[in-house]
């Protein structure tokens, strides 16, 4: 199957693309066919993996693949959230994210630093399909008071895996796509993309 990755998000589409080899799908991003982003307007998770799905599946003809997922922390009722990328005003600012949150936390101890990723991806078959696939992926861990890591991305250098003791950005890329929000619902979109082959 040829599917479109609804994302202008390096990072991620590395991680997707990586995800997704091996499974017989041609995985080509949006880019590729000079599809620019759509507004996430959307208010929640969902909704905004859907319209990116959308607008990639009607500009490009292909099932589509879209993705939304953000930092949720307990202390500050769950966000940055759906506004995760753009949380320090600028979209995709990692640094002024990653500041602003600390900032935020400054006053608010070690235990209660609570936090998890989450990821939802859809998959549309056409751009009218009433049908999509959903699959959703959590990562608990925990808010650190600094950076640690050079790998990955986004608030990857101040999420403590709390098991492992390291942060996302410490991480093996091979072992976070296995363990991380992303890799999770990646790995439930796969089980049901190869029910949806067998059946087709």
């Amino acid at each position: 199957m040829k599917l479109v990755l609804a994302s202008g998000n390096a990072g991620k589409l590395a991680e997707l693309q990586a995800l997704l080899s091996g499974g017989g799908h041609d995985v080509r991003t949006q880019a590729e066919y000079g599809v620019a982003d759509v507004a996430e307007t959307g208010l929640t998770f969902v909704e905004n993996a859907l319209l990116k799905a959308r607008n990639a599946a009607r500009a490009t003809g292909l099932p589509a693949l879209g993705d939304d997922s953000g930092l949720c922390v307990d202390a500050l009722g769950g966000a940055p959230g759906l506004y995760s990328a753009r949380y320090a005003g600028g979209h995709g600012d990692a640094a002024a994210n990653i500041a602003k949150l600390l900032d935020t936390l400054k006053d608010v101890p070690q235990p209660r630093r609570n936090a998890h990723f989450y990821a939802v991806i859809v998959l549309l078959r056409h751009a009218e399909d009433p049908q999509p696939l959903i699959a959703e992926g959590l990562w608990r861990g925990r808010i650190l008071d600094a950076p640690r890591g050079t790998g990955g991305f986004g608030y990857d250098p101040v999420f403590l895996d709390r098991e492992l003791g390291l942060s996302a950005a410490e991480l093996d890329p091979a072992l976070k796509n296995r363990i991380s929000h992303r890799g999770l619902a990646l790995a439930a979109m796969k089980q049901r993309l190869a029910t949806l082959d067998k059946h087709s």
